[in-house]
């Protein structure tokens, strides 16, 4: 996209990040609220507003940069709070609550597909803005792929994490997810290094063409 002047491409790559994430965040604390848990909602999280949910660091700086300095972008929110001591059945419920956000970026992944299949019969003469919203579809499709890849990782606090520790013994999974306070270090080197591109990349690439041929069918 180096045509596009860099306004344009923020603009094309923030709408559908901020819109990711701010949905994998509400349908955390959604299906929570849903097992028994009503934090999001109290806290008032439970809302699309992106700014109830913003990160400095993963919805602002890291986008920008990556928006700025590579071909491809991504990011992360606040993550919604759950108490688990409130789901009904905490082992089980919270594992449902970790599948529930990408559950959303699949569902987001579908909506982004058939956009850019209705943007692209439009018109048989491609415009501008045709082009900018094809840019948008793509950059959406992707970056849902991205986040549905990177948080079935089973590195705390994503939300593999929570699936594995589901199944885990209450003794080993606490010891588990007390790796989280590494969490977020461990995934900014994995990042900048190209380790967690090699790590994501062959689900990325298979996800990826699955879309492609459901596109061309």
């Amino acid at each position: 996209m180096s045509e596009i002047p860099l306004i344009q491409k923020i603009v094309i790559y923030a709408i559908p990040i901020i819109f990711a994430i701010t949905v994998h965040e509400v349908a955390h604390g959604w299906v929570a609220s849903k097992l028994g848990d009503p934090t999001a909602k109290i806290l008032g999280r439970l809302t699309l507003n992106p700014i109830k949910h913003m990160d400095p660091i993963g919805t602002v700086v890291l986008p920008l940069i990556m928006i700025i300095l590579t071909p491809y972008a991504f990011g992360w929110a606040k993550p919604v709070p759950v108490d688990w001591r409130n789901l009904r059945q905490p082992r089980r419920d919270m594992a449902l609550v970790a599948v529930a956000g990408p559950v959303a970026n699949l569902l987001m992944l579908i909506f982004w597909s058939l956009f850019l299949v209705f943007v692209s019969s439009m018109s048989t003469s491609p415009s501008y803005l045709n082009q900018l919203l094809n840019e948008m579809a793509g950059v959406g499709i992707i970056i849902n792929i991205v986040l549905i890849a990177l948080n079935m990782l089973p590195l705390p606090p994503l939300d593999g994490s929570r699936i594995v520790a589901a199944f885990l013994s209450p003794s080993m999974a606490i010891k588990y997810q007390q790796l989280e306070r590494w969490g977020l270090p461990i995934l900014i080197v994995l990042i900048f290094t190209g380790v967690l591109g090699k790590i994501l990349g062959p689900m990325i690439a298979f996800m990826l063409s699955l879309v492609q041929s459901l596109l061309t069918f």
